[in-house]
């Protein structure tokens, strides 16, 4: 038997676990595609469309919660039944089609090229001196105020991003892939878009999303628990200050407003040596998130760079531990 038959022979017999790494390499390769076509696109519209169904502002506040349930329960059932429904019609097909469609399944459930080309974007224009374009930037991805904020809390805003959205973006898909294949990975991705799209704390979704938005905390919370050790693991690796990051992770996550945003951000200020938190401004209303991490360094750019590289390192490391993990509970 030659060399390449028995590669072919071990890539078939491993192929399962081999999906969150090529997921991984698809996503280099390609990125997150801006089409109207693209299957989050798909999730939205439907959470959309159950949501027209269901949402009367005349409702009781009760009778919102109840609704804004269903829109979440029947949003993820529905996805899950379409993606069943696609992987089948692909195994009658061909075995390999439906193995190329959880790829795509778990591929379309992560963003770490994503996340990489904002952040690379922003830390590029500040090297630039270009405050503006930044701003404007700096915009699209997150919620809070950006006219006026300086360097340091661009690559502020920048990193928490970065930081929280390795959780949502990454380390979470890759749990639910451990747990439940593709399906949970792909499931895992409309119980976040729904927290995106009704998750918010305003007088329309107050009651309609609040499901949706403790749902998408329950979930994230082994993962973004996970994220604590992988960033520390991460910090490590990098030689970066790893002994802060496992030390301000444990002090100072709980003081982020969302449960599971400070096991992410928490550890990255520690092993950059930042300051997390402070003021922000939404909509004109000044609000203030309470500090993590030490400010014994000034932000820069960066800081975003290295936040970029501790998100690909905990990338590459949770799909190791996917790998293990499945394989392991597999041959039990």
């Amino acid at each position: 038997m030659d060399i390449w038959q028995q590669i072919a022979d071990g890539f078939v017999k491993y192929s399962y676990y081999c999906i969150p790494l090529l997921a991984f390499l698809l996503d280099c390769l390609i990125g997150d595609p801006q089409t109207k076509y693209h299957p989050v696109v798909g999730i939205g519209k439907l959470i959309s469309l159950y949501e027209n169904l269901l949402y009367k502002a005349s409702d009781s506040n009760a009778r919102k919660f109840l609704y804004g349930m269903f829109t979440a329960l029947l949003t993820i059932i529905t996805v899950i039944i379409i993606s069943v429904l696609i992987l089948a019609m692909a195994s009658a097909i061909n075995p390999w089609l439906e193995y190329v469609i959880e790829v795509i399944l778990v591929y379309i459930s992560i963003s770490p090229r994503a996340l990489a080309k904002a952040g690379n974007e922003l830390a590029r224009l500040l090297k630039q001196g270009r405050l503006e374009k930044a701003r404007f930037k700096l915009s699209w991805i997150v919620g809070r105020d950006t006219a006026d904020l300086d360097e340091s809390e661009i690559t502020r805003a920048t990193i928490e991003t970065i930081a929280e959205n390795t959780v949502d973006g990454i380390l979470s898909p890759l749990f639910f892939f451990i747990l439940f294949g593709p399906l949970g990975a792909i499931a895992y991705r409309a119980t976040n878009t729904l927290d995106s799209m009704i998750g918010y704390k305003n007088d329309k979704y107050m009651f309609f999303g609040r499901f949706a938005a403790k749902l998408d905390d329950l979930v994230n919370l082994i993962p973004a628990l996970i994220g604590l050790f992988l960033f520390t693991l991460a910090a490590f690796i990098l030689q970066d200050d790893w002994r802060s990051a496992w030390r301000i992770g444990w002090r100072d996550a709980r003081k982020h407003p969302s449960p599971n945003g400070g096991y992410a951000e928490a550890p990255v200020a520690g092993a950059l040596h930042i300051r997390l938190g402070g003021y922000n401004q939404y909509f004109n209303r000044m609000t203030f998130r309470e500090y993590m991490g030490d400010p014994l360094t000034q932000m820069k750019g960066y800081h975003i760079t290295k936040t970029i590289r501790l998100m690909y390192v905990c990338t590459l490391l949770m799909i190791s531990l996917t790998i293990i993990l499945t394989y392991g509970m597999i041959q039990l």
